[in-house]
C-alpha cells in the first residue's frame, strides 16, 4: 500500500510548496482517518532546506521515511511526538496485522515497542505477542517534544509510560519555544520578588480588590450583570480555590452557587445534549459553534479528567500552568453541565494554581479580568478547538431546540492538543504578574500617600477622601464643576486647586 503522496493541498490546507506528505499527514490521507488535523503537520520538500510555517514543518529529502506504516509511525514519533487521537483512529482502521509483523521484526526497537504499548493502551486489545525480554526501557513521551507525567513501568513492552493522563482523558502539550521561554521565567518566583518588599496591608487590600475584579469579569464574559451580592459571593468561592479537592460533587456544589434559581436548570452532569451557539430566527433550528460531549460519555470523561488532575497534582512533576490549561480547558470543552461551565472553567485555573502552590497564599491572580481584556483572543482559542471538530459530529435537532449527537465522539474530548491553550494561559498569567498586580500595588501606595496628605491638611472623613480621589481620577486630576458645587462646596477655590496639584504630584 502506497502511503505517501506528493501534493500542494492537503484537506483544503495549502502546503508552502509541492511536497510529499509524511508522518501523521500521510497516515491521515492514506487511511482516510476522520480526525481533526494536528496543529502542526509534516512534509518532504524538494530542496535541502528544512523550514517551518505556521502549520507545516518542511523536511529535506534525506528525512524521507520508508513508505510503510512502520516508516511513517517511526517518523511521527521521532519528529512530531505522540498524537493519541490520530493513533487511536489509525489503529481502529489499519488493524493489528501490520503492527504485529513490525514488532516481531524489530523486537528491541524503541519505536516499535512504543507503538505496541500505545496500541494496547488505546484499544484495550492485547496483541498476540510474547512479552519483550530485551531492549532498554524507553519513554512513551519524548520530554524534549511534549510535557510528560509521572512514570509507570510497563514490563511487557519494556517502556516507561509517562503519558500525563489515562485512557479516559489525556490531552498533550508540545514544548514550543514560547512555552520554554515562559517556564524559564519562573513566574511563581517572579511574583514573590515583586511582592516581597510590599507592606502586608497593601498586599491584602490588593488581593481583595483583585478577587472582586476577577469575579465581576467572570460574569461579564458570560454577558451577565449580576448584583454586587452575587459578585461577592462568587468572589468568596474563588478566594477558597485550592481548599477543596476536585470531584463531581465539588463541581455540582460550585454550580449550585452560580445558579441561584435552579427551577429551570438541571444541576449535575447533563442528562441531555448540549451546544453553544444560536438558533435560526426562521426555523429555530440550532446553529452550533460548539457541540458538547454526549451525556452517555460524561461520567467516563469527568472521572478521567478528575483522576488525571489528582495524579498530576500528587506527583507534582508537571508545570502548574500546563496542568491548569489541560484541566480547565478540557472541562469547558466537555461542557458537562447545563449551565455554569464557563465560570467553573475559569475557577479551575485558580484552583489548580492555588493547589500547586503557584500563586502566593491569599493572592488571586485576576485571570478572568485578563481574559475579558483579551476576549477576542480567548474566543479564538476556544474556537480553534470547537470549529475543526464540528465536521466530525453527526447530530440532529431535538424538539426543544437542543442537539442529539448520533455518532461516537468521546475521542474528540479526551485526546487533544492543548498547546495553544497553554500558551495563551501563560500569556495571561504573565500579564497579571508583570502588569496588573504591580499597577494595583502602585495605585494603593499612591492612594495612601494622597490620603495621608489630605488628612494632614483637612479634617475630612475617610468616605469623603475616597470620593475626592475617585472624582479626581475620573476627571484626569480636576474636580468637576458639579463636585465643587455639591460634595466639596465647602472647599475654597484655592483649596480645590491645592488638592488638584497634590493629586497630580502623587498620581502623575
Amino acid at each position: 500500500m502506497q502511503i505517501s503522496s506528493e501534493t500542494s493541498l492537503f484537506q483544503e490546507l495549502p502546503l508552502p510548496e509541492d511536497a510529499w506528505l509524511i508522518g501523521y499527514s500521510a497516515l491521515i490521507s492514506a487511511y482516510q482517518l476522520n480526525v481533526p488535523l494536528p496543529i502542526k503537520l509534516s512534509a518532504i520538500g524538494h530542496r535541502h532546506k528544512k523550514y517551518e510555517t505556521e502549520r507545516w514543518s518542511i523536511f529535506t529529502p534525506r528525512h524521507k521515511p520508508n513508505d510503510t506504516l512502520a516508516g511513517h509511525l517511526t517518523f511521527a514519533l521521532k519528529y512530531e511526538g505522540v498524537d493519541l487521537a490520530v493513533l487511536r483512529a489509525l489503529f481502529k482502521k489499519a488493524g493489528s496485522e501490520q503492527l504485529e509483523f513490525w514488532i516481531k521484526s524489530e523486537p528491541v526497537g524503541q519505536y516499535s515497542r512504543r507503538i505496541w504499548f500505545l496500541y494496547e493502551w488505546l484499544t484495550g486489545t492485547i496483541l498476540e505477542l510474547p512479552d519483550a525480554i530485551k531492549g532498554n526501557f524507553v519513554d512513551i513521551i519524548d520530554e524534549d517534544q511534549q510535557f510528560a507525567g509521572p512514570i509507570q513501568i510497563s514490563r511487557r513492552h519494556r517502556v516507561r509510560n509517562n503519558l500525563p493522563g489515562g485512557q479516559d482523558f489525556c490531552p498533550l502539550v508540545r514544548k514550543t519555544e514560547k512555552l520554554k521561554k515562559f517556564i524559564q521565567l519562573q513566574l511563581d518566583k517572579l511574583t514573590i520578588e515583586k511582592t516581597k518588599a510590599v507592606h502586608k496591608d497593601i498586599i491584602n487590600r490588593a488581593a481583595s480588590f483583585l478577587l472582586l475584579q476577577d469575579s465581576r469579569a467572570s460574569f461579564e464574559i458570560e454577558k451577565e450583570r449580576p448584583t454586587r451580592n452575587r459578585i461577592e459571593r462568587w468572589g468568596k468561592v474563588i478566594g477558597e480555590a485550592g481548599l477543596h479537592s476536585l470531584s463531581i460533587d465539588e463541581i455540582v456544589r460550585l454550580q449550585s452557587i452560580i445558579i441561584e434559581d435552579n427551577r429551570f436548570i438541571f444541576l449535575g452532569l447533563r442528562a441531555e445534549g448540549g451546544f453553544l451557539g444560536m438558533h435560526d430566527r426562521t426555523t429555530h433550528l440550532p446553529m452550533p459553534d460548539h457541540i458538547s460531549a454526549r451525556p452517555d460519555d460524561l461520567l467516563l470523561l469527568m472521572d478521567g479528567l478528575i483522576n488525571t488532575n489528582q495524579r498530576l497534582i500528587k506527583e507534582k512533576n508537571i508545570d502548574p500552568i500546563v496542568l491548569a490549561a489541560m484541566i480547565s480547558f478540557g472541562f469547558v470543552y466537555i461542557h458537562p453541565l447545563a449551565d455554569g461551565n464557563g465560570r467553573i472553567h475559569r475557577y479551575l485555573i485558580h484552583h489548580i494554581l492555588a493547589e500547586q502552590g503557584f500563586s502566593p497564599k491569599h493572592l488571586i491572580f485576576p485571570i478572568s479580568a485578563v481574559l475579558l481584556d483579551r476576549i477576542d483572543e480567548y474566543k479564538q482559542v476556544l474556537e480553534s478547538f470547537s470549529q475543526p471538530r464540528l465536521e466530525f459530529i453527526k447530530w440532529r435537532p431535538t424538539k426543544d431546540g437542543n442537539v442529539e449527537v448520533l455518532n461516537e465522539t468521546i475521542d474528540l474530548y479526551r485526546y487533544f492538543d492543548a498547546t495553544r491553550e497553554t500558551e495563551f494561559l501563560y500569556e495571561c498569567v504573565f500579564q497579571t504578574i508583570e502588569d496588573i498586580l504591580p499597577k494595583e500595588i502602585e495605585y494603593l501606595e499612591k492612594y495612601d500617600r494622597m490620603k495621608i496628605a489630605v488628612t494632614e491638611r483637612f479634617d475630612m472623613p475617610d468616605y469623603l477622601i475616597d470620593l475626592l480621589i475617585n472624582f479626581l481620577q475620573q476627571n484626569h486630576g480636576k474636580l468637576s464643576k458639579r463636585a465643587r458645587q455639591k460634595e466639596f462646596k465647602k472647599l475654597s477655590e484655592q483649596e480645590s486647586e491645592e488638592l488638584e496639584r497634590l493629586f497630580l504630584e502623587i498620581f502623575g
